[in-house]
């Protein structure tokens, strides 16, 4: 007779562990916490044990995700997931913040948003392509998420356009011009979570429902891991940023670099790693979900809140005047993604065109990078 499968039976996670080569690196978490504070200088080994560390952590969240998106359906799962994921980013940008790299935070802000909105949903759209001749998801959340992500590239642009025509007498004002759009992005955030969960949640439904799985963790195991995780990948991702400036120099990297590319990529590991292989699984709802709806939660969300906790935790307050570089590309890859999800089917050459657009800013950053104020 069967055993009851009950939310705190482990079973499923330590069979996992056993058999997946990747989560044996999660042998380096406790190595790198320890090396931290063994060898605070050496940042080069720091920096690759971290980023080593972040993978077996981002794989478990993948599972313990798909197993809470399984009960609660791929709409409220992908926004589950990037907020977990943009917790960690948010954990990252708070400690630069209060070591005062605000070109660091600025370029990891809008960094992530291209990350998401052109690498993450492209290599979806890729990995999914590959297996799947034709895949289908609810353009209504694209179209969501991309009104979204417009607002925010909005009023990113306001306080940068101002300043750079000499229409500011001061910095003082360009400050307050940040925090009123900051409490203004936050409450329209907060009405599109009312919007789709709530009010309208009817348009945002799954275009298919993934089915029952056996194999599936139970639901107390999943939330206990997500949770556990998420802790875990704030730790690792504190190390990360602290040895990441003096590991770029090594590498060759410029500040725009890190910011916008390196710090991008680490912190949305996590929600990567759910995105593909929900792909994989033609649960493609899910895929766009996290990549759009983490951009969006990002800038309409993250990032104000971070222009009001420099109040708290920074050397003095952080504005939302980015250098005019960053802005054009979160304009681009918000009316790129806009354009090619508004049609609700993809291939796998529609995730070949979002991931050329993004190495076009990679490589333009790396060769020719920016000079940040």
């Amino acid at each position: 007779m069967p055993t009851k499968r009950t939310g705190w039976n482990v079973d499923p996670l330590l069979k996992e562990i056993r058999h997946s080569p990747t989560l044996w690196l999660l042998a380096l978490v406790p190595v790198v916490l320890i090396a931290a504070k063994l060898a605070p200088a050496a940042h080069t080994l720091l920096f690759i044990l971290s980023v080593l560390a972040i993978v077996p952590l981002a794989t478990l969240l993948s599972h313990a995700t798909e197993a809470v998106a399984g009960k609660t359906g791929d709409a409220v799962g992908g926004l589950l997931n990037a907020t977990l994921g943009n917790l960690t980013e948010l954990v990252i940008a708070t400690a630069a913040l209060g070591a005062g790299e605000y070109a660091l935070v600025k370029g990891s802000i809008a960094g992530a948003i291209v990350t998401n909105t052109l690498f993450m949903l492209g290599a979806s759209f890729l990995l999914g392509g590959l297996k799947h001749h034709i895949q289908e998801y609810n353009r209504a959340t694209a179209r969501f998420d991309a009104g979204l992500l417009l607002l925010a590239a909005t009023a990113l642009v306001s306080p940068s356009a101002i300043a750079k025509a000499d229409l500011v007498p001061g910095a003082a004002l360009t400050q307050k011009l940040s925090v009123a759009l900051a409490v203004l992005l936050i409450v329209g955030y907060g009405l599109g979570l009312l919007f789709s969960l709530k009010t309208h949640r009817e348009i945002f439904a799954d275009t298919k429902h993934a089915k029952e799985d056996d194999s599936a963790w139970p639901i107390g195991l999943a939330l206990v891991t997500l949770g556990i995780v998420t802790v875990l990948v704030a730790l690792v991702s504190e190390i990360f940023v602290e040895s990441v400036q003096k590991a770029a120099e090594t590498f060759g990297m410029s500040q725009a670099f890190v910011g916008f590319i390196v710090v991008a990529l680490v912190g949305a590991a996590a929600e990567m790693a759910v995105a593909f292989s929900a792909a994989r699984k033609d649960r493609l709802d899910l895929s766009v979900g996290i990549a759009l709806g983490s951009a969006s939660q990002i800038a309409l969300f993250v990032g104000p809140v971070l222009v009001l906790l420099s109040y708290v935790v920074g050397p003095k307050p952080m504005d939302l005047e980015f250098w005019s570089g960053s802005v054009v590309m979160v304009f681009v890859a918000t009316l790129v993604a806009a354009f090619i999800t508004s049609g609700g089917r993809s291939a796998w050459f529609v995730g070949v065109l979002l991931l050329l657009v993004y190495t076009v800013f990679a490589i333009t950053l790396y060769l020719w990078p920016p000079l940040v104020p």
